[in-house]
């Protein structure tokens, strides 16, 4: 079996999206349209007012502006000099894709500004920015770091008026989950939500990340790619009946009638109207500093409202998984260890012909899953790296930059999917003939370190901050490291990338039981190969260590064991990879059949 016979891949594009060729004249455009307006700069980050991972084709602003395709960053653009500010992930996608003879990119923590942004524009200069698409923690940031040099104002998307072609709103079909997928009703929800903003002293929140809201009210879309997410606003009073804002054109009687004593539909214009309302009244309102637009904060301020500046406090219960949507990801997982182990024998049959090209190895595991029903999307798109892109930690597949896996070289697969029971998100690094000493032994050291996560147990109150170094002590030994997270949470039927815990230094928040993570370290050799393991992983509490909680690992598919030197794993090690390939076996063998099966049987064989 050929990747020639697979369908055409249908959650996945190759189209490079990237195009040097315009980012002169959109550039030029932009610059007219601030020399218009008696402006010096203007800011285009990569989020939109939702704040999401993805965005609609509408929203993509920067990467219309810069050529820049990836999920975090934001431009700067001065009358004559041009910066894009991106993190340690696109360090070395961003120059690829945009035109550095005209933009300079500049690596800077999670993407924002940094002391270079004073260097693009003059002394003196009015920047501009749209205060939809920034939080006031980010204004205020920036306003700070540009004292003295430059000042904010507020205006309207220059990038818009310059969008000729701009792509319309989405407007996709709005679903709502049963009890036995989402495990408590949208009413008791809310009402536990209304408790807290007792709690908190406020009159009402506005909620504005999609995650949040849908999953408040137990209700998912396809606004996005590979994310199940309705694009809204809502704010919920502290009595009485929420409101949610959506498109006019998505406000159907069906609609009402599904959220009827539940919650009251607006159409998107009447938001900035009752967050007005809320001032006048003097209320004291929830928002999020950290994703609400900026607009949001101005409106209700200036309209007379008190502000209670809090986490969005959707975040948390939601990241705690009760036991339906627990339920819900062990099916998920369960589904896809299937697609997994047909993938990787397959592939282990064809990569030895040096055939496979990283399109080919997308569009076959694509069609792996998309063999159950239940798959509707990829939750990211696949990164296939093969050889050196492998080192590429964002990497994304084109038409012009697909190339060929040779036998011998080292083939990083990181994919994930949206099953309608939950959402999955896993690595393997495989190996596709000899290997090198210096190969093995950067493997075995992510490995050891995704096992001391997988064996970890912790007194309850340990934050992912704390957990982070049991990740990466193997790699620090030997002088090395990996620059990103060692894992994030992972929505339920939702974002495939979800705080407000994770597993890094910058997790403060206590982990708890229903936290479902990934674990994920890395390794990566620029312009040679990359390594990273990720298993999905969820909290339980000990059962044998009263006060203490320890993960229980979700994902189902096997490590490839060609790739470790045993010489460095301890008794202890090899007995976790013993046993978690045996658990593979146990669930997913009776599941698979014929030669799948011979494979998965020697593939989860005893080390």
């Amino acid at each position: 079996m050929s990747s020639r016979n697979f369908p055409p891949t249908v959650f996945q594009s190759f189209e490079e999206k990237a195009d040097k060729t315009q980012v002169a004249p959109r550039l030029a455009a932009l610059r007219q349209a601030m020399k218009g307006r008696g402006l010096d700069g203007f800011l285009v980050p990569r989020a939109d007012a939702h704040r999401g991972e993805s965005v609609p084709p509408g929203e993509a602003r920067l990467a219309y502006l810069t050529g820049f395709t990836g999920s975090a960053g934001l431009a700067m653009v001065g009358s004559e000099k041009a910066g894009l500010f991106v993190d340690s992930r696109y360090t070395l996608q961003a120059p690829a894709q945009t035109d550095t003879d005209l933009v300079t990119v500049i690596q800077s923590d999670r993407g924002g500004l940094n002391d270079a942004a004073r260097e693009l524009v003059a002394e003196g200069s009015t920047i501009a920015y749209d205060p939809w698409l920034h939080t006031p923690g980010e204004i205020r940031e920036t306003a700070s770091l540009l004292e003295g040099h430059a000042t904010l104002t507020p205006a309207e998307n220059l990038v818009d008026t310059i969008w000729t072609d701009r792509p319309a709103p989405p407007a996709s079909p709005i679903e709502f989950l049963g009890h036995n997928r989402a495990g408590k009703t949208a009413a008791d929800k809310i009402k536990e939500l209304q408790a807290s903003l007792a709690a908190d002293h406020a009159d009402a929140a506005v909620l504005t990340l999609p995650e949040s809201i849908c999953w408040l009210f137990n209700m998912r879309g396809r606004d996005v790619p590979n994310t199940p997410f309705v694009l809204a606003f809502a704010i919920v009073p502290q009595e009485g009946e929420p409101v949610l804002y959506l498109g006019a054109d998505r406000i159907t009687p069906e609609l009402e009638q599904s959220l009827h004593g539940i919650a009251r539909l607006e159409s998107r214009e009447a938001f900035a109207p009752a967050l007005e309302h809320l001032g006048r009244a003097g209320k004291a309102v929830l928002i999020d500093p950290s994703s609400a637009p900026e607009a949001v904060a101005t409106t209700l301020r200036h309209g007379g409202a008190k502000l209670v500046e809090k986490r969005d406090p959707v975040l948390l219960p939601k990241s705690r998984k009760n036991a339906a949507e627990l339920a819900g990801m062990v099916e998920a997982h369960l589904l896809d260890g299937v697609a997994l182990a047909k993938f990787l024998a397959w592939f282990d049959s064809e990569a030895p012909k040096g055939k496979l090209t990283e399109i080919g190895i997308v569009t076959a595991l694509e069609a792996f899953r998309r063999e159950d029903e239940s798959c509707i999307d990829a939750s990211f798109d696949t990164i296939a790296g093969a050889g050196p892109n492998g080192a590429i930690v964002h990497y994304r597949v084109s038409d012009k930059t697909d190339r060929r896996l040779r036998p011998g070289e080292i083939m990083l697969v990181d994919s994930g999917a949206q099953y309608l029971s939950g959402t999955t998100d896993i690595t393997r690094t495989l190996s596709t003939g000899a290997t090198t000493p210096e190969q093995r032994d950067r493997y075995t050291r992510v490995l050891k370190g995704m096992i001391a996560i997988s064996r970890a147990r912790f007194p309850k109150g340990t934050s992912g901050a704390q957990l982070d170094i049991l990740a990466r002590q193997f790699l620090w030994q030997d002088g090395v490291t990996y620059n990103h997270g060692t894992g994030h949470g992972v929505g339920a039927f939702l974002g495939v990338h979800e705080g407000p815990v994770g597993i890094s230094s910058r997790y403060t928040l206590p982990l708890e039981v229903g936290n479902v993570l990934s674990n994920e370290p890395g390794y990566y050799q620029e312009g040679a190969f990359g390594i990273r393991i990720e298993n999905l992983i969820t909290v339980v509490e000990s059962p044998t260590y009263p006060g203490y909680l320890e993960f229980q690992t979700l994902t189902l598919a096997p490590i490839d064991k060609r790739l470790i030197e045993p010489s460095l794993l301890t008794g202890e090690e090899r007995s976790w990879l013993d046993l978690y390939h045996q658990q593979v076996w146990q669930q997913i063998g009776p599941r698979v059949s014929g030669s799948v099966k011979a494979w998965l049987q020697q593939a989860t064989a005893e080390l």
